[in-house]
């Protein structure tokens, strides 16, 4: 069974399929060491890794798909990856589907904010008309040639006008074909339990810490139907408090010894690097070649 099989399997269950968001390769590999069977590639997390800079936009489709390409590459479970609006029209969109397909990805969603878009959570947002909205996930649904490829519709109409614009979205999206439906943040319990009432479609939900979303319990969103419970940037902001927890102890005592019981061990990090295996290989191509001689 392909990545992407595996995950249009898991999530046609609707069983809250807990997916942690990863921001960079090692965080990737440490997911998918836990045991969880599916990784989010943040976009939130990608610009704060690779650019330091907030999600307002400032990563393109080039940046996004060579992220999400070294993500694919060191995982054996599937990707769920962030592809914002889709770098502009439905033209674009067809071409941000086809890019993101070929660098292996199980899943990508498409929102429907105005370019230059923002996080989710923050205030502020503007929204595309519905029609056009409609329009480009279509347009995603029809570029993919993979029909396990999922397209996941996000709206974050809640925000820009109010919770019945964001159901008749939801609506159109999944008239449009869209595989999963994201209402994002939806202001309190009752307003989940209202997106959760509303669809047949399989739901994601953005548990994102600090946001405008009430953080349920997993249980509770596993009885209100959510097919996906992203933690979309946990990992990140929990690995800067601890390097900067670090950082600043090692000013003030000018010195790292007394910090030792923070490090992973250079061993463990080497062994989740891979570089063993790496240096196994090297040295079995090594006596090929001497073997040649």
């Amino acid at each position: 069974m392909t990545r992407r099989r595996t995950l249009r399997t898991l999530v046609e269950a609707k069983q809250g399929l807990i997916v942690p968001g990863a921001y960079d390769g090692i965080s990737a590999k440490l997911v998918q060491q836990a045991g969880f069977p599916a990784v989010y590639m943040t976009g939130y997390g990608t610009s704060a890794s690779r650019l330091g800079l907030p999600d307002l936009g400032f990563a393109g489709l080039a940046e996004m798909v060579d992220h999400a390409r070294n993500l694919v590459a060191v995982l054996d479970v599937p990707l769920i990856a962030d592809a914002d609006t889709g770098y502009g029209n439905a033209l674009n969109v067809r071409r941000t589907v086809q890019m993101y397909e070929a660098a292996g990805v199980a899943a990508l969603h498409i929102e429907d904010q105005v370019t230059p878009k923002r996080c989710g959570h923050l205030a502020g947002h503007q929204v595309i008309p519905r029609a056009e909205f409609a329009g480009k996930i279509r347009a995603a649904v029809e570029a993919r040639t993979d029909p396990d490829l999922l397209v996941i519709a996000r709206t974050d109409a809640i925000s820009a006008v109010d919770l019945d614009e964001a159901l008749r979205r939801g609506e159109a999206a999944a008239k449009a074909g869209a595989d999963v439906l994201f209402i994002e943040a939806p202001r309190d319990q009752a307003q989940v339990e209202r997106v959760a009432r509303a669809f047949d479609t399989p739901l994601l939900y953005n548990y994102a810490p600090g946001g405008r979303s009430p953080l349920l319990p997993f249980a509770r969103l596993r009885e209100l139907g959510f097919a996906i419970v992203l933690l979309p940037v946990d990992t990140l902001l929990v690995a800067v408090q601890a390097m900067r927890d670090f950082l600043t102890a090692a000013k003030a005592r000018d010195d790292v010894q007394a910090l030792k019981d923070r490090y992973m061990p250079f061993r463990d990090f080497n062994e989740l690097i891979g570089v063993n295996a790496q240096l196994a290989l090297a040295e079995r191509y090594a006596d090929g070649a001497r073997s040649a001689t």
